[in-house]
């Protein structure tokens, strides 16, 4: 029987932006599936048109969502997330609910301190507004440009914004940049499950929105535990890193990474 793999996006992209890995891991033997986060329509149009249905969602809401999915699988799937999808997967993963996870620019875990000042200039399109909580918000081209496309050229950059950009709920960007300052457990991962499956971290080296000392971070809170951990850093890379034009290279390794893995 065929492996399922799970893919989760991040804030600002739609799923259907993982259509290139779900081809490629198809290719490879794998059964994917990449859902959407609750409330977002099926299709990019869709969900620019009216995004008011995925409005005040947060972490916690948005994994029970993915934890709903795979029970619904016949068999345990490999994860794998980027940015925000990628601390989803990191919380699946601690609950026991993937063979292995591999988290692309994953956005940061509670515990993670390190403030680098792009992330927060990023996290500014919402937060910058209490009001952001309860609503969606979008990236304006030069956001985009700034958040996911400023190590690939200006014309390509502009392109992936057309291509796959939505409007996404504010709450998880503030539910991150509060999490040490609160006692939520929204953005909180189990780092500490001796049982879980193996995870990959996926740094990008230029990415602005995660950048790579928040992935160092998560993989420091992960230090003490005997499960398999590793990191790998594209050092030219941007957080465009899943759906740029050397998003293969990516996948390739981490399907490398996986046969690793025996998976």
């Amino acid at each position: 029987m065929a492996t399922p793999v799970v893919f989760v996006h991040g804030l600002w992209l739609h799923s259907t932006s993982w259509q290139p890995w779900m081809e490629l891991f198809t290719e490879r033997g794998y059964t994917p599936v990449a859902p959407e986060w609750p409330g977002t329509p099926d299709t990019v149009e869709e969900a620019r048109a009216d995004s008011s249905a995925a409005a005040n969602r947060g972490v916690t809401e948005i994994t029970d969502h993915f934890a709903h999915v795979i029970a619904g699988l016949t068999t345990k799937p490999v994860l794998v997330g980027h940015s925000f999808g990628g601390l989803i997967v990191q919380k699946l993963l601690g609950r026991g609910l993937g063979l292995a996870a591999v988290a692309v620019d994953p956005a940061p875990m509670k515990g993670v301190l390190a403030l680098p000042a792009s992330a927060l200039r990023v996290a500014s399109v919402a937060v910058a507004n209490p009001a952001n909580r309860k609503r969606t918000v979008a990236l304006n081209l030069a956001q985009f440009r700034y958040g996911f496309g400023n190590a690939i050229p200006e014309a390509e950059s502009q392109e992936l914004f057309e291509k796959w950009t939505i409007p996404s709920p504010g709450r998880p960007l503030f539910e991150a940049a509060f999490a040490n300052f609160s006692t939520g457990r929204a953005t909180a991962v189990d780092t500490s499950n001796a049982n879980r499956g193996p995870l990959l971290l996926v740094s990008g080296g230029q990415d602005h929105t995660v950048p790579p000392a928040l992935v160092r971070g998560a993989r420091h809170r992960y230090e003490k535990s005997p499960a398999i951990t590793e990191m790998k850093t594209f050092a030219d890379r941007g957080h465009s890193i899943s759906i740029d034009h050397g998003w293969r290279e990516v996948a390739e390794t981490s399907l490398a990474w996986l046969t690793a893995q025996d998976l």
